[in-house]
């Protein structure tokens, strides 16, 4: 008896490597699962992408869907780890993921094919939820779940197992730095869905090795339930879901704002989301990794260079602008995320600490992805973020004594009253006056949070007060906000689009009289003598009868004067405000006067277009830009295709590429080679744009089956030969290599 006592407190021989086989199997699972989790978000929203046109806003609201999943899934990981036993929280979770595993392969589910004119984020959160909501939801719940687990097992890193957060977040980091670099390139949206529903099967595997080695475990473990952790209260709640909710909010607006002048593709959704991972693992890492007194300290500094780069906007190329903002995202976002950090619970709240926090994220992306665009007519909830992140630094209180705060509300006071007189008149005090006020009131706030939030709360706004023009009209929707404004002359009345003119009018003359509507001057892209006029005019005389003409894209609706009285004119566009814009004769008259009948097609190109009849039209026109954002699946090889059987036997069709990002002409030509077509392009003419107001020298590419169908094109001397470059893959509906575009566009 004596002996056998003695041998039972002996170290095992094997203890070393079992406790070794119990971290490794619980940080593959969580590193796998995380892993999971953000590769398919990408991989998802760009199967349903399509569907919308390539908007921007349709990754601002998969991220609002992915985190209310997530909020679900800690939930049930809280409920299971307060209320049921740990060997009971096995059995249910291994058969809740079991069946996750009978919806895969991933698709698109049934039923929903084609997005209505209204409520479309309601209606792609649906879609979310029918074609991935159960597997999302088993996977969101194993970080929390897992961790759990391990809390309660024998290993000795047990006591504190927030570690394996850092892992979970570091296999979401690498799963979204690949996906864009990696795996889209190369792997067909297909295989890709394929691949995923292996791994998941394989995670099962690792769930039941990591259930095995926690059933070992008994229910209630010592140091897991000990009295002496004291539970999180209300106030511990509130400053987590504060803490999360802020750069929650900051990744859907930064993601939007990045995207709406590039592209909403994989690429640059990551970069935002990646960073934002990162944080996490910087933060929860053993061993920091950067000090978070150190990031407390810079913050003010990067939200300053913010605020001189969106007034003085001194950065032009859109690689300097992705740096400013997603530096100054990076370094908010690690802030917050260190302050909860420092403030975690004890092993036992684990799971209501994560709780807690995808509560706060949630309400971040829903108030930034679902409530502001229609609260505010432009993106107003960016700088009120940046704000609210300075609120979430260390030490927000009010100056101690009454003469401090009292100096502090007047100095506020007075700065307000300087900011709307600058904001009411801009032309005699507004910039010089807005700019020196701006640096006295940042300078003298720097150290305390609450006064800097509001500086630069009040900065921001009245900044975007001074720059709007007064009787600006801006129209938000699902697909960005477009702007009617006035040029301070009165002569033109603009039509943008983010940051883009889509639309122009000239209203008076220079001596003042009002502008001839019938009928009404072209402008912008469109003037008579420009690339895409001379296409109609080679067109025409091609054909040599009433031509039929589709427009993708309809902006102010200006190319509806470019139609004969018996030619067929048919618009496709899939924004109903930008329709609506458009059919105001007392904003825009082109439609009005030339075309008051005119067919508008709602919905996206790619699935209305299909269903015209083949041959139905002698020239297509592909104008359906946001901002400078460019609709990928509308510059593929299938979308070719799909022109191309449109076309009539000598038709044309006619791409728009001018932008200030990204070389796309030799993209046109790769896709027109790779069915079989012919490409050239005109990007110069002989116009003086100083001299002609609102004319614009466009960047258009015009494609054909052979030479002959170009007509006068072809002798033209701004059109020239566009052939395919052999180095350059072709863009299809699974591949496009943004950077490409970007470095062409810089090494003009």
């Amino acid at each position: 008896m004596g002996t056998a006592d003695q041998g039972a407190s002996e170290p095992r021989p094997d203890a070393t490597s079992g406790r070794a086989l119990l971290l490794a199997t619980f940080t593959t699972a969580i590193t796998l699962s995380a892993a999971l989790v953000f590769m398919v978000q990408p991989m998802f929203t760009k199967m349903v992408l399509p569907r919308f046109g390539g908007a921007p806003s349709v990754w601002s609201v998969a991220i609002v869907f992915f985190q209310a999943a997530l909020l679900a899934g800690y939930a049930y990981a809280h409920w299971l780890t307060r209320y049921a036993g740990g060997r009971a929280s096995v059995a249910i979770h291994l058969a809740v993921t079991i069946a996750a595993a009978f919806a895969l392969p991933l698709s698109i589910a049934a039923g929903w094919d084609r997005p209505p004119e209204a409520a479309q984020a309601l209606w792609l959160i649906g879609l979310l939820t029918a074609s991935i909501g159960l597997p999302f939801f088993a996977l969101a719940a194993n970080s929390p779940l897992l961790q759990a687990w391990f809390a309660r097992t024998d290993h000795p890193a047990a006591k504190d197992p927030y570690f394996l957060y850092a892992a979970s977040n570091v296999g979401s980091f690498l799963a979204l730095v690949s996906y864009p670099i990696v795996i889209e390139p190369y792997v067909r949206l297909g295989d890709q869905a394929w691949s995923w529903s292996v791994g998941f099967c394989f995670l099962i595997v690792l769930l039941a090795g990591c259930g095995a080695l926690r059933w070992r475990a008994p229910d209630e473990d010592a140091r897991a339930g000990a009295a002496a952790d004291a539970p999180p209260t209300w106030k511990d709640a509130g400053f987590w879901v504060a803490r999360a909710a802020v750069p929650a909010g900051l990744l859907v607006a930064v993601t939007a704002h990045i995207s709406t002048d590039v592209a909403a593709v994989p690429l640059l959704w990551v970069l935002p989301l990646a960073l934002y991972l990162l944080t996490f693992v910087i933060v929860f890492a053993r061993r920091p990794i950067v000090p978070h007194w150190l990031v407390v300290a810079v913050q003010p500094a990067f939200i300053i260079a913010l605020v001189a780069v969106i007034i003085f906007d001194p950065v032009k190329t859109i690689v300097g602008l992705l740096a400013v903002h997603l530096s100054v995202f990076f370094v908010n976002a690690l802030m917050c995320h260190g302050e909860l950090a420092r403030t975690r619970p004890a092993p036992r709240h684990l799971t209501a600490f994560y709780l807690w926090i995808s509560a706060g994220g949630l309400i971040g992306g829903v108030a930034a992805g679902l409530i502001a665009p229609h609260v505010f007519d432009w993106v107003a909830e960016y700088p009120i973020l940046i704000a609210l992140a300075v609120l979430c630094r260390p030490g927000l209180a009010l100056p101690d004594g009454r003469h401090r705060r009292y100096l502090l509300f007047g100095g506020l006071a007075a700065a307000v009253l300087v900011l709307i007189v600058c904001a009411l008149y801009p032309v005699v005090l507004g910039e010089t006056a807005f700019n020196w006020t701006v640096g006295a009131l940042l300078a003298a706030s720097v150290r305390a949070p609450l006064p800097f939030a509001a500086v630069i709360a009040f900065v921001l706004l009245v900044n975007h007060s001074i720059v709007e023009q007064a009787g600006a009209v801006s129209v938000r929707s699902f697909f960005g906000v477009a702007k009617i404004t006035e040029t301070t002359d009165g002569q033109f009345r603009l039509l943008q689009h983010g940051t883009t003119l889509h639309g122009g009018q000239r209203i008076r003359e220079a001596n003042g009289q009002l502008a001839a509507i019938d009928p009404p001057e072209l402008l912008l892209y469109y003037w008579d003598g420009s690339a895409i006029s001379e296409t109609f005019a080679a067109v025409r005389a091609h054909v040599n009868r009433p031509i039929r003409f589709a427009v993708i894209g309809l902006g102010a609706g200006s190319l509806a004067c470019r139609a004969a009285p018996d030619d067929t004119v048919h618009y496709y566009e899939i924004d109903p405000a930008v329709i609506r814009i458009a059919r105001d004769p007392y904003l825009f008259s082109f439609l009005w006067v030339c075309r008051p009948d005119v067919p508008i097609i709602l919905g996206d190109a790619r699935l209305t277009l299909a269903e015209a009849p083949d041959g139905a039209y002698d020239l297509i026109i592909v104008d359906a830009f946001s901002s400078d954002a460019i609709p990928i699946h509308l510059l593929t090889r299938e979308a070719m295709a799909i022109y191309l059987k449109k076309l009539s036997p000598h038709g044309m069709v006619v791409m728009h590429v001018s932008n200030r990002h990204l070389e796309l002409a030799s993209v046109v030509a790769g896709i027109a080679a790779a069915n079989g077509l012919i490409a050239r392009v005109s990007d110069s003419s002989d116009l003086d744009e100083a001299a002609n107001p609102y004319k614009f020298v466009a960047t258009v590419v015009a494609v054909a089956r052979s030479e002959e169908d170009f007509g006068a094109l072809a002798q033209a001397r701004d059109w020239a030969l566009k052939a395919a470059d052999p180095s350059q893959w072709v863009w299809t509906d699974d591949y496009c290599n943004i950077v490409g575009a970007v470095v062409r566009k810089l090494n003009e």
